[in-house]
């Protein structure tokens, strides 16, 4: 492995469109600044780069929505993120923005050095236009009857209803979200970059070169590259956004996947206005990008070909990407209010930031999705922070204060106990060294509880308040070994628990621990004056958790009601257009993903007297092999219609619950392949 001179550290770029939540933490940003103050107390030369992504279709929605401008929007949420961030103990060196004169002259820049080298393509195609607005529309600016579950509404780009992805051209009966008329076809020029021209020296870069990096980051770059890569536009017809800096390109923006990313570089340049070029171009500088799953191939494969087109870019060495964290058994969603928002839960927990850290961080979900629940968050703070490391800490120094005032005590002649104790204790430091290298946070913070358990049965095992009435000497060398292991957690747990162990440093009288210190058993010389013992955590009550699971049973309730009103019972049919739906048992032959639709299955079914193919928008729920040999409902006599160029013959049955999620309907029992529902 290289050894590097600096690193630099970027985190996604969170959407200036709303707060950030619990979500985006344990996915992102609480694994990065861990990282960073990791590198930080050893010294090394860093730079941690934040900011937010303010360009996009999203944006000018909620700008309509709301009867402001786009900018007005990502003002309000750039400050309320960063703020948050600020509070949460987030340590960027710079957090700027996409909307910065600095970003808009570098993307340009890099766009215009790509396209000089003539390193996109030209196409001209036909996209939706609204004659009455003049306006060329985005995916989400059309709405439509979607051809798979017929819901009235689905957008450009997915049924809300059934979850398939969608192409504005399959909607039935389109219409502008902006005017709502019918829009029309008409011819458009954009330039593409070519991701096709650059597979092969992806493949060997990443599937040969960088087997080291996470199976869930690895395994969906090498399903991208195994289904074959093509070229993705870079430019969209929007007036919001970074112009395309060439002729012809009038009413034409950078898309936003372009732009964001470049939005490390130039947030560095504002930072570093003379020697940015170094964090980004000398070869000895080591890149990390710390991503949810959902932007892994963009930075894996797009921002790494968009450099390489370049040509003057270094490419990362890593990308630990996070899959998904979910909440009370559900889904994250923000539109839905499902969510614990960090800037609500610095208000509802003041002063208790590192329980978040903590709790996130220990079900962080590193290689697969993970759940967050108010129970377990209680739980650990109660079980875990208060019992274990709080109670540890508080023992030694009250002890400490009390048979000797305050002054840390001279050690005596050691036991083998005390010898073995030391010993468990002694390596921590190379344990909890390759977890942070191999980005394996969760298992780093849990040796560092290790120590604070080492110490609780150590205590509890020597008992030096029982020895106090006979041998001083004894209690003595028991709390000197006590208070040097305080000490260490105080280094440990830095990273992870950046203000309680601060609060710690403090009731240790000590400024500021080294990293390398980490593991030695004479950090705090005989005699040194300890500060007042305070608790570093306090029990949280069921009150406190009660009142946060009931805000989401009232958010879940809300939901539900306003799903009931959006999706009220329909009309009554008679009861001969019933029957004229063909409902049947289909038995799953295969199952498998359907290639760049992320929401879309692809299914072939044994309906009884064939085989027949069905694509059904439940990716996002199911995993293939989970559902070969299923029955399913299915109606066999939907006319056919083709989804991503696959004809899909029929339609999947599947229910929705009131948080979006589909489960599909199946028989209670097995029946025999194309018995009919009735």
């Amino acid at each position: 492995m290289k050894n590097f001179k600096r690193t630099t550290v970027t985190s996604a770029l969170p959407y200036a469109n709303g707060p950030v939540h619990i979500g985006h933490l344990a996915g992102v940003y609480i694994p990065a600044d861990i990282y960073v103050r990791y590198l930080r107390l050893k010294k090394e030369e860093v730079i941690f780069i934040g900011g937010s992504d303010e360009h996009g279709v999203p944006i000018t929605i909620s700008a309509k929505k709301e009867g402001v401008t786009p900018q007005d929007i990502v003002d309000r949420y750039h400050k309320l993120i960063k703020e948050s961030f600020q509070e949460f103990g987030i340590t960027f060196d710079v957090y700027s923005r996409t909307t910065s004169q600095t970003h808009k002259e570098l993307a340009s820049e890099i766009f215009r050095t790509i396209y000089d080298k003539g390193g996109f393509v030209e196409q001209t195609s036909e996209q939706y236009y609204d004659e009455e607005a003049k306006q060329f529309l985005a995916d989400r600016y059309i709405t439509g009857e979607c051809p798979h579950c017929h819901a009235e509404g689905a957008y450009g780009d997915q049924c809300e209803k059934c979850g398939t992805s969608l192409s504005p051209t399959d909607l039935i009966n389109p219409k502008s979200a902006i005017s709502g008329s019918k829009p029309v076809l008409k011819e458009t020029k954009h330039w593409y970059l070519p991701l096709d021209k650059h597979e092969d020296w992806l493949r060997q870069w990443i599937l040969e070169e960088h087997k080291e990096w996470r199976p869930n980051v690895y395994g969906q770059c090498k399903s991208w590259l195994d289904m074959g890569l093509q070229p993705r536009a870079v430019s969209r017809d929007l007036d919001w956004g970074i112009p395309v800096p060439v002729e012809g390109a009038e009413g034409k923006v950078l898309y936003v996947w372009f732009d964001a990313p470049i939005g490390y570089i130039s947030n560095t340049k504002e930072l570093l206005p003379d020697s940015w070029e170094k964090w980004w171009k000398d070869e000895d500088t080591r890149l990390i990008h710390f991503i949810g799953k959902d932007n892994i191939v963009f930075h894996c494969i797009v921002f790494p070909a968009m450099l390489k087109a370049e040509g003057s870019y270094i490419l990362p060495d890593n990308v630990p990407g996070n899959e998904f964290l979910n909440l009370e058994g559900n889904k994250i969603s923000t539109s839905k209010n499902w969510a614990v928002w960090l800037h609500e839960y610095l208000k509802d927990f003041p002063g208790k930031q590192d329980v978040l850290r903590y709790v996130l961080t220990a079900n962080a979900p590193e290689t697969k999705d993970n759940d967050f629940t108010w129970k377990d968050f209680q739980a650990r703070n109660n079980n875990e922070l208060v019992a274990v490391y709080g109670n540890f800490v508080n023992r030694s120094l009250v002890l400490t204060h009390k048979y000797f005032e305050g002054k840390v005590p001279t050690a005596g002649e050691l036991t083998h106990y005390d010898e073995e104790t030391l010993k468990e204790f002694a390596n921590v430091k190379t344990e909890v060294e390759r977890l942070l290298n191999a980005f394996k946070f969760r298992d780093a913070q849990k040796e560092a509880m290790n120590l604070a358990r080492i110490g609780n049965k150590y205590l509890a095992d020597t008992e030096p308040w029982k020895l106090a009435k006979t041998d001083m000497a004894r209690v003595a060398t028991i709390l000197n070994i006590s208070m040097q292991l305080v000490a260490n957690l105080a280094i440990a747990f830095e990273p992870f628990l950046p203000f309680s162990s601060k609060k710690l440093r403090e009731m240790l009288n000590m400024e500021s621990f080294d990293w390398a210190n980490l593991g030695r058993t004479d950090l705090l010389a005989a005699g040194h004056v300890l500060n007042a013992a305070e608790l570093l955590f306090e029990k949280i009550e069921d009150e406190i958790i009660n009142a946060q699971v009931q805000k989401l049973l009232d958010t879940k309730k809300a939901n539900e009601e306003a799903n009931y009103k959006a999706n009220p019972i329909r009309a009554n049919v008679e009861f001969d257009d019933f029957m004229k739906l063909d409902i049947r048992v289909g038995t799953v032959l295969e199952c498998q993903k359907v290639p760049k639709a992320d929401k879309l299955l692809q299914f072939k079914i044994e309906d009884g007297l064939e085989t027949r193919t069905i694509v059904s928008g439940i990716a996002a729920y199911y995993n293939p092999e989970e559902l070969v040999g299923k029955q399913v409902c299915f109606i066999a006599n939907l006319a056919p219609r083709k989804l991503r160029g696959i004809e899909s013959q029929g339609m999947i049955l599947s229910a929705e619950n009131n948080d979006g999620t589909l489960a599909i309907i199946t028989p209670e029992k097995l029946v025999k392949p194309g018995s009919e529902v009735k």
